[in-house]
């Protein structure tokens, strides 16, 4: 820890979701699409459980935008599943900053047998931070900054 982290804060997330109908496209199947939005849903908890969510960020007159998104799909989701999705904070620069992420379906497994997850997507989701008023990229905040370089170097070993 850098001294700056909230007590436990880890440098991964999970998050569980349940897909639901509107997930879905004529065969089932998750479309495509929404995959990068549980991504950024995971990655906005994530923020927000280590205390600078958007509600923080726009009380100092600054918003998020995606500046880059990169996803690989491994296997589809199907209506009514469960997922996990577990990001983490792979690198923080000066006004950038980049979750890693994985999309999984839980394992089931007889009594005694850890469960096996299968990934169905990974991705990454690039964030950059600008000022509301004029639209430009702007600085994190030094502890923001703080915060999210200690745990993409935790995140790294």
């Amino acid at each position: 820890m850098t001294g700056n982290e909230p007590a436990g804060a880890s440098p991964f997330r999970r998050v569980r979701c349940r897909v639901e109908h509107v997930d879905t496209d004529a065969s089932g199947s998750v479309h495509f699409s929404r995959y990068p939005s549980l991504l950024e849903t995971a990655a906005l908890e994530s923020l927000e459980g280590l205390g600078w969510g958007p509600p923080e960020l726009d009380g100092r007159g600054l918003d998020l935008v995606v500046a880059e998104l990169a996803m690989r799909y491994h296997g589809p989701a199907r209506y009514r599943d469960d997922l996990d999705v577990t990001v983490l904070i792979d690198y923080a620069g000066a006004a950038r900053f980049r979750f890693r992420g994985d999309i999984s379906r839980p394992g089931t497994s007889p009594p005694g047998v850890p469960p096996a997850a299968t990934t169905l997507a990974g991705g990454t989701i690039l964030f950059c931070v600008v000022d509301r008023a004029t639209g430009r990229a702007t600085g994190l905040p030094a502890d923001m900054s703080t915060l999210l370089k200690g745990l993409a170097s935790r995140a790294s070993q």
